[in-house]
């Protein structure tokens, strides 16, 4: 082992391959390194149980158990109770944009015409180590008003605007480590190493500004999940001699399980929490990996599962209704089209946005989320026109709806599978995982900003598809043949697309191995980007 400098008696390591430049020194310093072994000491033993209660959940769900409300919380369901508060700088979330941490990416994110950036360590970004800690220190400079950028091509010069978005950092799920930092030999969970970093370096001059250490929390599946992170908050506040409920987090609702149980999250976390968000792609992935062994439950192509559907919409509505009872914000989804310089197809992406945003608009939600900053006008707009003289829609209850039901949110989902639709799925995703496994997370392709999200949901369909013997609209049953024929042929698809030089010096065939052994494993394997960290340095 390589150890910090000074840190012999740490139990943290550093792991062998890992020098730290000076500059990173200064991010991941003496102090900031005990503060994470004081977490990891701590809460880190936790999340094997955690991660392993998803495990046995699911293997009911595959013997035949439908998810649904808990009847052991139904006290907690029914009981009068809000959460704690939520801070003057969070109360107008109307437009949030999201995105990697790049230095550039964080000074246009926090300079568009939005209320919110969220600064993103997990869906859009390659946890590589060097871009980890380049990552922490943008934000540690965007948060001290001293960050700047230019162009090494052309010159051009980026700096922060007077009054820029509100920052909110999206830490690593439960599920990814963090194989650079070492605890008891094994790798530590990133994302206790993401929020200690960041609330290390942070918080002081946050709460300066009227500010706080604001957290977005991907991936929960369980409100005992929710408790945990409540835990490091609460001992992380305790440790600094912070007022309890200084820490702010926003939990995405991107996971089936989850849906029956945000009551329970919120009552979980009501001293830390200040909304739920319809982190919709992810929860699309979940509904394909959770309900993976029921035959009456298969999606059809990706592109037709919108917000429109019975089950997606029914979600959208239960997530308003149960945070505006509870005090929260309702956050909703991603808008991941990109703007487009040729006129008819840009009017056309402008008007996706304008439909997309007004049904959440109208279903109650207090804001949304685009992806690039020439979205920011268009969504604000509807949200402008929606909210009137109001920061936010708390007081849209919702509450004289009919009960939303197990059902109507597992509800199956009208629509075609497609040759087009699989043909499609497959080049998105070996382009992500080609971008994901050279290190970039967040990637234009074919006029939407994919992540790993989408990603996932295109290579699970197709998983689904071939456990279940499903065919194709054009009578084509989908086998492992058909998929390995038709990845084949998309290879020679891309190339012809991409050109020959730049497909030759990526790492396409390298992707197209990763993306047919998640395709055509036995098991469905829960998340591409743990199988994907083994080709990041």
């Amino acid at each position: 082992m390589t150890e910090h400098q000074g840190n012999a008696d740490y139990e943290v390591k550093l792991s062998l391959q890992t020098i730290l430049t000076a500059e990173q020194q200064e991010i991941l310093s003496s102090e900031a390194l005990q503060f994470v072994e004081r977490l990891v000491q701590r809460f880190a033993s936790r999340v094997p149980q955690l991660l392993s209660a998803r495990e046995e959940r699911q293997q009911k769900i595959d013997a035949g158990d439908l998810p649904d409300f808990l009847p052991d919380t139904m006290n907690i369901r029914n009981g009068n109770w809000r959460i704690q508060n939520i801070p003057t700088d969070l109360q107008d979330r109307r437009v949030e944009i999201t995105g990697p941490v790049d230095r550039k990416m964080v000074i246009n994110a926090l300079n568009a015409n939005v209320k919110v950036f969220m600064a993103d360590f997990e869906d859009s970004f390659a946890p590589a180590w060097n871009e980890v800690l380049d990552g922490q220190r943008n934000l540690r400079d965007a948060v001290n008003d001293n960050i700047s950028y230019t162009n090494p091509d052309n010159g051009k010069e980026y700096a922060l605007n007077d009054d820029p978005a509100v920052l909110i950092c999206r830490v690593r799920g439960l599920h990814l480590p963090e194989k650079h930092l070492l605890w008891q030999g094994e790798p530590i969970p990133g994302s206790l190493f993401d929020f200690a970093l960041y609330f290390f370096l942070n918080y002081k001059q946050l709460l300066e500004k009227g500010s706080g250490p604001y957290f977005y929390l991907p991936k929960l599946q369980a409100y005992q999940e929710a408790a945990w992170w409540s835990d490091v908050f609460s001992f992380t506040e305790d440790e600094f001699g912070l007022q309890r409920g200084t820490i702010k987090a926003t939990v995405l609702i991107e996971t089936l399980p989850a849906v029956f149980e945000m009551d329970e999250i919120l009552y979980s976390l009501k001293e830390h929490i200040v909304g739920l968000n319809c982190g919709r792609w992810d929860y699309i992935f979940s509904y394909i990996k959770t309900l993976r062994n029921h035959p009456d439950r298969i999606l059809p192509d990706r592109q037709v599962v919108t917000m429109e559907k019975p089950f997606l919409n029914a979600y959208s509505r239960l997530l308003v209704r149960t945070c505006h009872h509870r005090g929260a914000f309702a956050m909703g989804g991603m808008a991941a089209f990109i703007p487009s310089k040729e006129p008819e197809r840009n009017a056309w992406v402008l008007n996706k946005i304008q439909t997309d945003k007004s049904l959440e608009a109208n279903n109650g939600h207090d804001g949304t989320w685009v992806a690039h900053p020439g979205l920011a006008d268009t969504a604000r707009a509807v949200f402008d026109e929606a909210l009137g003289t109001r920061n936010n829609q708390l007081d849209i209850s919702r509450e004289d709806d009919a009960p939303i039901t197990a059902a109507e949110l597992l509800a199956p989902c009208d629509g075609e599978r497609t040759e087009e639709g699989m043909r499609h799925n497959i080049r998105v995703a070996v382009q992500y995982i080609e971008a994901w496994i050279t290190g970039n997370g967040c990637v234009p392709i074919y006029g939407l900003m994919e992540d790993a999200a989408t990603a996932e949901i295109s290579r699970a369909s197709i998983w689904q598809w071939i456990k279940h013997g499903k065919s194709l609209s054009n009578g084509d049953v989908v086998t492992n043949a058909l998929f390995e024929d038709m990845l084949d042929q998309e290879m020679v698809v891309l190339e012809q697309e991409l050109g020959s030089e730049r497909f030759q010096q990526g790492q396409y065939e390298e992707a197209a191995v990763l993306m047919s052994r998640l395709t055509t494993s036995d098991e469905l394997v829960n998340f591409l980007t743990v199988s994907g960290y083994e080709y990041l340095a």
